[in-house]
C-alpha cells in the first residue's frame, strides 16, 4: 500500500541550499563541472524518460531484455520474500519484472526528484495493489535510513540503468559502500553496467538525432535559473558528447558559443567562446573492471548475465561477512 504524501518519509533537508552549493563550487572551479545528479527536476526527470526510448540509446531496452530473461536465476540466488530498494528509481519502468521475479515483500523507491517519485509511486502501486510501497525522497549519494517497515526484512537492492557509470571511480566505491551499510550485512543487489564499445555507438547513444539529450543536458541551465535566479543565456551554449578512451567514459558537456557574462544566486561570472560546464560522466566497464568495482565496494560478485551483443551487463552481489586476512 502507497502511503500518503503527508505520511512519506524526506530525508533530503535542504536541497536548495546543497544545489546552490554545488552549482556555485562547480562555475568557481576550473574545469568547471556541476554534479549530474541535479538534472533531475521534474522536466529533466521527464526528458530521461524520453531519452530510454530513444532508438540510439540501446542501455535501457538491453538491460530490460536482459532482466525479462534471468528473472528465475535471480530468485535462485536470492530466494523469495526480499524487500527491493531501488536506488535512483526513476520511473520505476524496470522495477515490476524484479518485484513479480522475487516476490517482494515491499517496495522502497528512492529518488531526489520528489514530484516524479510520488507520481511513479502510485503508479506502481496500482499495479501491485496487495504490495507494502514506502517511497523516499533522499539523495541517495547520501546517507539513507530506510523506513521502519522494512529495516528487519532481508533486502534486495536494485540498482539499474548503469547509473554507477555516471560517478568517478572513488565516488562509486563510496556509494557501493553506503549502499552496504544502508542494506546490512546478507543484503543482495542487483546492479547493471555498461560495457565498453565502439566509439560510434556510444556518441551516438548520448548525442541522439533528435536532440532529446541536449535538451536534458541543457534544462539544467534553466533550472539554474528557474531555482538560483539565474541570469543564464541558454541559447549560448549547446550539448557536446565526447568518448574518453583513457577514462573508458562518455563526458557530456555543455560548451559556451560566444563569450557570455550571467549571474547565479548574485554572483558575477563569464565565460569564453568555447568553454565547457562538464555535466555528466558514463563510465563503461569490462567484465573484471566490474568485479572488482564491486569488490572494493564491500559487495561480493556471486552471478552475471550479459545480453548476446555482451553491449550491458547486470551483476548480482551479497553483502558477505568480512573475512580476516588473507
Amino acid at each position: 500500500m502507497l502511503k500518503r504524501d503527508d505520511e512519506i518519509l524526506v530525508t533530503l533537508n535542504a536541497p536548495d541550499a546543497a544545489f546552490r552549493a554545488d552549482v556555485i563550487d562547480g562555475l568557481m572551479r576550473r574545469p568547471r563541472a556541476i554534479p549530474a545528479r541535479w538534472f533531475y527536476d521534474h522536466r529533466g526527470s521527464e526528458l530521461f524518460e524520453d531519452i530510454t526510448a530513444l532508438p540510439e540509446y540501446y542501455p535501457t531496452r538491453t538491460e530490460t531484455a536482459l532482466l525479462q530473461t534471468i528473472g528465475q536465476d535471480v530468485v535462485r540466488h536470492t530466494g523469495r520474500g526480499r524487500a527491493v530498494i531501488e536506488f535512483g528509481s526513476g520511473s520505476s519502468a524496470k522495477t515490476p519484472t524484479v518485484l513479480t521475479a522475487v516476490e517482494a515483500s515491499a517496495y522502497v523507491p528512492i529518488d531526489i526528484s520528489g514530484d516524479f517519485l510520488h507520481e511513479s509511486a502510485r503508479d506502481l502501486a496500482q499495479l501491485f495493489p496487495a504490495l507494502p510501497v514506502h517511497p523516499l525522497v533522499a539523495d541517495f549519494m547520501t546517507p539513507v535510513t530506510l523506513p521502519s517497515e522494512v529495516r528487519a526484512l532481508p533486502k534486495l537492492g536494485f540498482f539499474p540503468g548503469s547509473t554507477i557509470g555516471n560517478l568517478i571511480p572513488y565516488a562509486s566505491t563510496d556509494l557501493l559502500r553506503m549502499m552496504r551499510r544502508a542494506l546490512g550485512e546478507g543484503a543482495m543487489l542487483l546492479i547493471g553496467m555498461d560495457r565498453i564499445k565502439d566509439q560510434a555507438t556510444l556518441e551516438r547513444a548520448y548525442d541522439d538525432a533528435a536532440g532529446v539529450t541536449a535538451s536534458f543536458n541543457l534544462n539544467l541551465l534553466t533550472r539554474i535559473n528557474r531555482e538560483l535566479g539565474g541570469t543564464i543565456p541558454v541559447d549560448a551554449f549547446h550539448h557536446r558528447a565526447i568518448w574518453n578512451a583513457e577514462r573508458a567514459r562518455i563526458e557530456m558537456h555543455l560548451e559556451a558559443t560566444r563569450d557570455i557574462a550571467f549571474s547565479v544566486d548574485g554572483r558575477a561570472f563569464s565565460m569564453a567562446r568555447g568553454e565547457t560546464i562538464h555535466t555528466e560522466n558514463s563510465h563503461k566497464y569490462g567484465p573484471r573492471d566490474a568485479r572488482l568495482l564491486l569488490r572494493a565496494g564491500g559487495w561480493t560478485p556471486i552471478a552475471e548475465w550479459t545480453d548476446p551483443d555482451e553491449q550491458f551487463a547486470i551483476y548480482l552481489a551479497e553483502a558477505q561477512p568480512a573475512r580476516p586476512a588473507p
